[in-house]
Parts: structure tokens; sequence; C-alpha cells
């Protein structure tokens, strides 16, 4: 199996059809779930699921709620964020990717798949995940 860092291709026509609000007040509730390195999780995947997901302590199945920073336009690139970085403290985890998804949206429809590039551990530890800047160049997502 493989994880591959992607938005997901039916994310795109979700938004053609208003499944998706990222604004901080009155938009959706988005998720972030753990994988092992046993997940199949790239563009194809549509919604969550439990499956490879990560167990461990700290971590509850389904992952943690995200905050949402409404959306930005800068040129012709929209992005959006989601604040602040998110941590699992005092965990025990083994994870080799990530899955983003809307809980709001029917069935927990994905949004975006990481890929951590390697299995990233943390014993009795802060298991963080990190998001890149929130600009038209970095932002975890992003439209031009």
């Amino acid at each position: 199996m493989a994880i591959t860092q992607a938005v997901c291709n039916s994310f795109k026509s979700e938004l053609m059809q208003a499944m998706h609000n990222f604004t901080t007040s009155t938009g959706h509730a988005f998720k972030i779930a753990l994988y092992t390195s046993a997940a199949a999780l790239d563009a194809s995947t549509t919604v969550y699921s439990t499956s490879s997901e990560v167990i461990g302590t700290g971590y509850t199945a389904g992952g943690t709620g995200l905050t949402n920073v409404t959306p930005v336009l800068s040129g012709s690139t929209a992005y959006t964020d989601f604040n602040p970085d998110i941590t699992w403290g005092t965990s025990t985890i083994t994870a080799r990717g990530a899955l983003i998804y809307n809980t709001n949206a029917a069935a927990n429809k994905a949004v975006v798949v990481l890929d951590f590039g390697s299995d990233k551990i943390s014993s009795a530890g802060d298991f963080t995940v990190t998001f890149p800047a929130p600009a038209a160049g970095t932002a975890i997502i992003r439209i031009a």
C-alpha cells in the first residue's frame, strides 16, 4: 500500500457542487485522521475510512477536529488553512500520513491526503502535524 499526497479528485468536483464550506464562522467541521504505512490513500480517495487508521495511546479513531481559517484570494490563487497546528499530547503513535475530511458532508467526504514522507513516531510525547504557512504558494489547500 502507499500514501500519495494529493488534493482528492472527488473534492475538486464537490467544490462545484457547494459541498464544502471553509469559512470560520459558518463553515463545516473538518477533521484530520492519521494513517499507518499500510494505508492506500491518494487522489482517488473519496471518503474517510478506518482502514489502516492509526491505533495508539492518545489517539481516537476519526482523528481530531480542525479550526477553519476563512479562505483568501491572493492574485489568482484562492487558499485556506487550519489554525493552529494539531498536536496529540502524551501519545504513542506511528503514522505515515493523514487525511483531512469534511464531517458535515454526507459520508465524511475526503479533502486532502498528506504524505509525511516516512513514518513519524511519538512515544509518550507530542505528535504534531504542522501546517505550512497560509499563503498563495504554500497553504495546505489552494486553487490556482
